[in-house]
């Protein structure tokens, strides 16, 4: 059973997981409308993941005897301004959901509630890899610069991208 503090935290986390999803829906329809076929790919999925984590959650919190609450959401931003603000954006998000998930990881331990704190280890690992592929993204858009050529063939890599880490990522 979980405690009313842990319950009350997971809730706030499945919140941050929807609203997450939101940002990366945002983001892919900004990319589509700009032709950024690729980067609107990537981000497509990566909205899609982050609905995935919050219904994690959600079952989760459900199957400890909780309540999982479906709340409001914020809207999200509708423009970017570049592709490269983007990314950036995308980097200080998953930094922002990693100390959240730390917050949370924190809270099970103040209440002992080890098999949450076992359970909220996959999302540890995850944000790991999530802020370790922004960061390379980030890299190869800072080799690019500003360079046309350059945009051009990130766009296209990108899916590959998407597609092998759709590959390696367990649901």
């Amino acid at each position: 059973m979980l405690s009313e503090k842990l319950e009350k935290a997971l809730n706030e986390q499945v919140r941050i997981e929807a609203e997450s999803s939101q940002v990366y829906l945002s983001m892919a329809s900004w990319a589509e409308g700009k032709g950024l076929e690729g980067i609107a790919q990537f981000m497509y999925n990566q909205s899609d993941e982050e609905r995935l984590h919050m219904l994690k959650l959600v079952k989760y919190i459900n199957e400890r005897g909780g309540h999982a609450f479906v709340s409001a959401l914020n809207a999200p931003k509708t423009d970017f301004g570049s592709f490269q603000k983007m990314f950036h954006e995308l980097l200080e998000h998953e930094i922002f959901v990693s100390n959240s998930i730390n917050e949370l990881v924190h809270v099970t331990l103040q209440e002992k509630d080890y098999a949450t704190h076992n359970f909220l280890q996959w999302y540890v690992a995850e944000q790991i890899e999530e802020e370790a592929l922004a960061r390379n993204i980030l890299d190869k858009i800072n080799l690019i610069g500003n360079d046309k050529g350059g945009l051009y063939l990130f766009d296209r890599d990108i899916q590959q991208i998407t597609a092998n880490s759709a590959a390696i990522t367990p649901q």
